[in-house]
């Protein structure tokens, strides 16, 4: 059983990561027959994590002059002010408090490259982990049976011809619901296990197969002779490159996380310039049911991991942040008030944060109203005032130029927030 598996979904190749020196000698043979391909045109990239669990968006960015918030939260409530052996939350603005161990995020925040959406989320009230991912990846809160991503529909709306199979990557052990869709779209974990393998019984047809030419030839197979000059010239060029020894730019240091090495993958496809035009990577743990914890603990480890992986990823960028935008996303928030074993259950709204040198930063976006009772969903969350699509059709529109909402978000009419710069 592979490990890994990757799909170009309307070109019929599964990938499967058998290491990159074990290629069959009719693969090798084949692929060194392909002409040397020229650089892909240069274009936006956007990248997208999404935090699955349930980020505690109260926690992560906290109204901190909230009254309510203090009494829900008796052991978990953070201020900016410091108080012994606690490291105190990093005033933004004099409303909102970064948490501590997000202070990668601050230099950003400050230089006005780096937004906030604070009470985002989904119309849809599920508090379902499975449903509201499912309704925010596709995009369609109150359609269960969509068959496609907004990721996917996005790469669709780009308005120019994919040269490349890897103009849409997850790295990720299968394609997010996100990437479902027509459109080609792969899902790769790991770059340096990456190989390729045809369908059925196509490989043992082609032992003899001298150059690139005579494998396209040969193939029976409709699906791949669609595809697969592209295919081929790609992995190709990954070939060429030692992933296993990348050297980050700029001294960034990715940490030693699946999302560090993650952004640390996406970084050196988009250096490697295969035509990588939107990437995804996930962030898991964000369930904090029970020992939550303040300027320590398990949220705080997540949050650390979060900016410091992101930070990395935009240090080692470089002269290539001008064509980058990173966006987070997470299916709901927590309830405002914790629970009886120090931690918080699912809830409705939360946060997000957006980076770029297009994104109107330095401000916290969205509105948050007095945590009483009575401004809560159901008497218990922070309610949705911000529905994602707002954002995530913004972001769209302004940095990759897809403009075309009814066919990204159907069903949605709704305005944007001014979260990106005109």
């Amino acid at each position: 059983m592979t490990s890994r598996r990757g799909f170009i979904k309307a070109g019929g190749l599964a990938l499967f990561g058998i290491g990159i020196g074990g290629i069959p000698t009719f693969l090798s043979e084949a692929v060194a027959g392909i002409r040397e391909p020229g650089l892909f045109q240069r274009r936006k990239i956007l990248v997208c994590i999404f935090q699955r669990g349930a980020m505690d968006g109260l926690m992560a960015v906290t109204p901190f002059n909230d009254e309510y918030l203090k009494a829900a939260r008796p052991t978990l409530f953070m201020s900016p002010v410091k108080a012994a052996n606690k490291k105190p939350l990093i005033d933004l603005d004099g409303n909102f408090g970064l948490h501590p161990s997000m202070a990668a995020f601050e230099q950003v925040f400050r230089e006005k490259r780096m937004a906030i959406v604070h009470g985002i989320g989904s119309p849809n009230t599920t508090r379902s982990h499975f449903d509201a991912q499912d309704y925010m990846e596709s995009g369609t809160p109150f359609k269960k049976g969509t068959s496609s991503g907004w990721l996917n529909r996005a790469v669709g709306l780009l308005g120019h011809e994919a040269a490349t199979p890897f103009q849409a990557v997850s790295l990720t052990s299968s394609l997010p619901r996100s990437f479902y869709g027509d459109n080609p779209s792969l899902a790769i974990s790991n770059l340096q296990d990456f190989n390729i393998q045809m369908r059925g019984n196509q490989a043992s047809a082609n032992m003899a197969a001298k150059n690139f030419e005579d494998l396209y030839d040969q193939t029976s197979s409709e699906l791949l002779k669609n595809t697969g000059k592209e295919s081929f010239e790609a992995i190709k060029m990954l070939q060429k490159t030692d992933t296993k020894n990348y050297k980050p730019a700029n001294g960034a240091v990715y940490p030693v996380s699946s999302l560090g090495n993650s952004l640390k993958q996406i970084a050196q496809l988009i250096k490697m310039n295969v035509g990588l035009e939107v990437a995804f990577a996930e962030s898991g743990g964000w369930d904090t049911h029970f020992n939550q914890g303040t300027d320590t603990g398990i949220f705080a480890r997540n949050v650390n991991d979060l900016s410091e992986s992101i930070m990395a990823f935009w240090t080692d960028m470089g002269t290539l942040q001008d064509d980058v935008t990173v966006m987070t996303m997470t299916e709901f928030g927590r309830t405002v008030k914790q629970n009886g074993t120090g931690g918080t259950d699912h809830g409705r709204a939360s946060c997000n944060f957006i980076l770029g040198n297009d994104v109107k930063g330095g401000l916290v976006h969205g509105k948050v109203a007095p945590l009483a009772v009575e401004n809560l969903e159901d008497g218990r969350d922070l309610a949705v005032t911000t529905d994602f699509r707002s954002v995530f059709s913004e972001v769209a529109a302004k940095h990759l130029k897809v403009n075309d909402n009814a066919q990204l978000f159907p069903d949605w009419n709704g305005s944007t927030i001014g979260v990106m710069k005109s």
